[in-house]
């Protein structure tokens, strides 16, 4: 459910959304979302001063409280 949010919120913003890609990588203490994107639109989704990575971040740890499941979220460029 997390994973598929990142997703479409990603694709809202960047400029190629058909290079977005998300991977969970669960592990006992933390559910790591890596967020594949094009090259062009790393900053997009960085946001200035890390606000836009920033805010999604607050909206993960809102589930956080709900499910009790630590999240970590990384954006890469695709390769």
């Amino acid at each position: 459910m997390i994973a598929d949010f990142v997703a479409q919120y990603a694709k809202l913003i960047a400029s190629n959304p058909d290079d977005i890609k998300v991977e969970v990588e669960k592990s006992d203490e933390i559910t790591q979302i890596v967020l594949y994107a094009n090259k062009a639109d790393i900053g997009k989704l960085i946001g200035k001063e890390g606000k836009m990575i920033g805010a999604i971040k607050t909206v993960i740890s809102g589930c956080k409280a709900k499910d009790g499941i630590s999240y970590r979220i990384n954006v890469e460029a695709i390769r």
